[in-house]
C-alpha cells in the first residue's frame, strides 16, 4: 500500500510537508484544534477534509468561504492522484508518494509547518511564491483565474522579468522587462513559454495600469499553448542555445524579408536564443520562422547547451 504526503510548493508554508497516515482523516483549516493548521485569512476555520482509504486519497471542501481548488478547478469532493495540486488559501499543496519510514506524526509535522512559515516570514516576507519548475505557469494562472485572485504575478528568470496583472481572476495587463514595445497579449504569451525561474504574487485590492485589457485566463491559456506548440514545431535548437552572428557576414542582408531583418537586428545583441523571443516585438510564430531561416542561411550561429 502506498504512503502519501502533502508537499507545500507555494505559499506561507512552502518547503513543508504533511504526512497522510494510512486510513486516516485529516481536517484542514485555521482553527488550532485541527490536524493541518493553516493560519491565514483566506482559510476558513474548518476548510477541507482529506480522507485516506487504502491507496485512495479524497479531498472534500467543508463549505469554506474561499473554496478548495484541485488543478485549477473549484471542487466539493474529489479523488486525488499523485502529483495533483490543491489550492487552499495562498498555499499550493502537491500530493506526493512518500517513504513510510520518513513520515512523522501529524502533531510534530504541524509544529514543523509553523517553523517553516516563521523562517519564510523572516527571510522573504511574501506569502505566495515558488518555482515555475515545480508549478508550471499555465497551471499557476489557471489556479489564480479559478480562485479570482487580484494582484501582480511576477516571474523572474536568469535574464528576464515578466509581470501578469490580475483582477478578480482576469488578466488586465502583462509586460516583459517593462518593455513598451510589447503588447500585453504578446507579453503574456511569451511568459507562458518560460520553463525555469521563480514567481511571487504581489497582492493588492485593485490593479492600476494603463492600456488595460480584459483577457480571460482560460482563453489566454488556449491561445498561449497553441503558440507554444507552433513555435516548438519550428526546426530550432534548444531555447537555451548560445547564439552569435558570424564576422564577416557572408550571406546578403538584401535577401531577408522585413520580419527576418527585424529578428536579425535583435539577434545581433543577444547571447541566447530565447532572449531573441523575449526582446523582439514581432509575434513568436514569426520570430520562430525567421530564426529558422537565419540559422539555416548562416546569418546566425547557434550552439546547443
Amino acid at each position: 500500500m502506498k504512503s502519501y504526503a502533502m508537499r507545500f510548493i507555494s505559499g506561507k508554508y512552502q518547503g513543508g510537508e504533511f504526512p497522510l497516515p494510512a486510513n486516516s482523516e485529516i481536517i484542514v483549516g485555521r482553527s488550532s484544534e485541527l490536524d493541518m493548521v493553516l493560519v491565514e485569512d483566506m482559510v476558513s476555520r474548518r476548510h477541507a477534509k482529506i480522507v485516506v482509504n487504502g491507496d485512495q486519497v479524497v479531498i472534500q471542501d467543508l463549505g469554506s468561504t474561499n473554496g478548495t481548488f484541485v488543478n485549477g478547478e473549484r471542487i466539493k469532493k474529489m479523488a486525488l492522484n499523485d502529483g495533483d495540486r490543491v489550492l487552499i488559501g495562498t498555499s499550493i499543496i502537491k500530493l506526493v508518494t512518500a517513504d513510510p519510514g520518513s513520515l512523522k506524526d501529524t502533531r510534530s509535522t504541524a509544529q514543523d509547518l509553523e517553523e517553516v512559515a516563521a523562517h519564510r516570514r523572516s527571510t522573504q516576507g511574501r506569502s505566495m511564491s515558488g518555482a515555475i519548475d515545480e508549478v508550471p505557469l499555465p497551471d499557476l494562472l489557471q489556479l489564480f483565474g479559478s480562485s479570482r485572485k487580484t494582484g501582480v504575478l511576477v516571474i523572474k528568470t536568469d535574464t528576464d522579468v515578466g509581470k501578469v496583472y490580475l483582477e478578480k481572476g482576469s488578466i488586465v495587463y502583462a509586460s516583459v522587462n517593462d518593455s513598451p514595445a510589447f503588447s500585453p497579449e504578446k507579453s503574456v504569451f511569451r511568459i507562458l513559454a518560460w520553463r525555469h525561474g521563480t514567481f511571487y504574487l504581489e497582492p493588492s485590492e485593485h490593479v492600476e495600469v494603463d492600456n488595460r485589457v480584459d483577457m480571460s485566463v482560460e482563453a489566454t491559456l488556449m491561445e498561449g499553448m497553441r503558440i507554444v506548440d507552433e513555435v516548438h514545431r519550428a526546426e530550432l535548437p534548444s531555447m537555451q542555445s548560445t547564439i552569435s552572428v558570424p564576422s564577416p557576414l557572408e550571406p546578403k542582408l538584401s535577401k531577408l524579408t522585413t520580419d527576418e531583418l527585424d529578428v536579425f537586428q535583435v539577434a545581433m545583441h543577444q547571447k541566447q536564443l530565447e532572449a531573441v523571443f523575449n526582446n523582439c516585438a514581432v509575434d513568436d510564430m514569426k520570430i520562430a520562422k525567421a530564426l529558422e531561416t537565419l540559422i539555416k542561411g548562416g546569418y546566425v550561429l547557434a550552439k546547443q547547451p
